[in-house]
């Protein structure tokens, strides 16, 4: 069975719901989801799933320090992420505010690790982003994503 993380940083509570969310669309594939704060996650825990779904809020256009304090603690485990799965999604302040960003800057993270990341030709390209609370269309990404991510491991490594 593959086994996914959907790991978060989350200030107010936004990007907490995101991660909800894709967890939620992740596990109607069956697959095994652990939703948790990066807070009670190690660079060494990382090695325990087939696929890595990050999320953060966008700080002037990146990653909240917590979600990339956990990617220089995985360096140490360099090559042995190799060809599992990954994404990412983020939550922004506002139009414009740097959600895709964000997220690329995440996904760039996880392609240093050798992973495959997913996209998406109609919709979400890079991944989900939401500004504020996720909206109706922001939920039904997420949902949607997290799917596709937990298919994509299910093939590669179910």
């Amino acid at each position: 069975m593959a086994k996914l993380l959907v790991c978060y940083y989350s200030g107010s509570g936004n990007t907490k719901k995101m991660a909800e969310l894709v967890a939620e669309g992740a596990e109607k594939t069956g697959a095994q989801v652990d939703l948790k704060d990066v807070g009670k996650v190690s660079g060494d825990d990382l090695l325990k799933y087939d696929g890595i779904i990050l999320g953060s809020p966008t700080y002037y256009g990146h990653p909240a320090a917590q979600i990339k304090k956990l990617i220089d603690e995985s360096v140490e485990h360099h090559g042995e992420l190799q060809d599992k799965v990954g994404g990412a999604f983020s939550s922004a302040g506002g139009l414009g505010g740097g959600a895709e960003t964000t997220v690329r800057a995440m996904l760039d993270m996880l392609l240093i690790h050798g992973m495959v990341v997913v996209g998406d030709s109609d919709g979400a390209h890079y991944g989900p982003v939401s500004v504020g609370p996720p909206d109706t269309k922001a939920q039904k990404e997420c949902r949607k994503y997290g799917k596709r991510v937990a298919e994509l491991t299910k093939k590669l490594h179910g």
